[in-house]
């Protein structure tokens, strides 16, 4: 189970049918994004959400699937009733083609009438034998991709369409002459793959600049905090020397030394959770990349990977701010020009 944690809305932890792709990768389910809709933005990374009147619509389709197979190991692992959904005797075998328990007769009957369309039953006792990462490979891969044309439902996808960025069935390819070029659907899905592999390897280096700057943020707040300490104190001491007349001129340097530093803190708390939501996100898209390349069927990556490629484009264009070129908050320069004057 802990391996699968990363299923689970990100909000509340909970295993939800209607999970939502953020466009910063986080995953969030419907109720999360209703509670946090007020606020126009993810309570994960706090990046504004782009839709400013309605809960973003892309499903998160790789997340959801991974739930409804798991969904199937588990009832095979924990033993209970299994039964054919043909005949309704004791399930022996699971097609992830068909998506059906089968009997022992069922199944032969089913490899002698579909083993022309390479589907692979294995016996329930096999699978739980082992693990579900081993289930997840054996079911993840089989998903036919289908045209979306209406006439051609039941046909299945095989090229695709460079100039309308679409996939295709055979009977469209040959009747529309307006789609051209082709290439195989397989290819289009290697490619897409690799490139959100490639833009996630980007990313994992420019990570360390993000981290940089963060530590430094870190640093920097530290040490406001630490000249707002030792400044508090040098003004008690001086101001304790001086007549009651000038205990007024105390209170207002202690303001002024508040006021610097509060303001100092919100800058720099502003920035830690620019840069904190940066890194979030970038941690996001690794996890979903690496995901989709585990566990992805065809029909996912070509749904969910122009989704993913924006936001992963989004993240490149970001570059960590570099410490020379912020103003240093909390600045301490005219409240020590009125403790000299005083």
């Amino acid at each position: 189970e802990d391996d699968f944690q990363f299923i689970l809305c990100e909000g509340c932890r909970q295993e939800s049918s209607n999970l939502k792709l953020l466009t910063c990768l986080h995953t969030l389910c419907l109720g999360c994004l209703s509670k946090n809709n007020p606020i126009k933005q993810c309570p994960v990374c706090r990046m504004a959400t782009p839709q400013t009147s309605s809960i973003p619509d892309m499903d998160n389709l790789l997340f959801t699937s991974l739930q409804a197979r798991l969904k199937v190991y588990k009832e095979i692992v924990d033993g209970v009733d299994l039964f054919c959904d043909n005949c309704m005797k004791a399930g022996e075998f699971w097609c992830s083609e068909c998506k059906e328990f089968l009997c022992t007769k069922c199944f032969e009957a089913h490899q002698r009438y579909l083993k022309s369309e390479s589907h692979k039953a294995k016996r329930v006792m096999d699978i739980r034998a082992g693990s579900a990462k081993d289930f997840l490979e054996g079911t993840g891969r089989t998903g036919n991709l289908f045209c979306s044309n209406p006439n051609h439902k039941s046909q299945t996808v095989s090229i695709y369409c460079k100039k309308c960025c679409k996939a295709l069935c055979c009977s469209c390819a040959l009747l529309d002459s307006q789609h051209a070029p082709f290439c195989d659907v397989h290819s289009e899905t290697q490619r897409r793959q690799e490139e959100l592999s490639t833009m996630s390897r980007e990313l994992k280096q420019k990570r360390s600049g993000f981290e940089a700057s963060y530590a430094t943020l870190q640093d920097e707040a530290a040490r406001l905090e630490e000249a707002q300490r030792e400044m508090r104190e040098l003004i008690r001491q001086r101001v304790e020397q001086l007549v009651r007349l000038i205990r007024q001129e105390e209170e207002e340097l202690l303001g002024l030394v508040e006021a610097r530093q509060e303001q100092g803190r919100q800058e720099l708390a502003r920035e830690l959770q620019r840069v904190e939501g940066v890194l979030r996100r970038m941690e996001a898209s690794e996890r979903l990349v690496e995901k989709m390349n585990l566990y992805a069927t065809e029909q996912e990556v070509m749904d969910m990977q122009p989704f993913i490629k924006d936001s992963l484009e989004d993240l490149r264009r970001l570059q960590p701010a570099v410490a020379e070129d912020r103003m240093k908050p909390g600045d301490l320069g005219e409240c020590r020009a009125r403790l000299q004057a005083l």
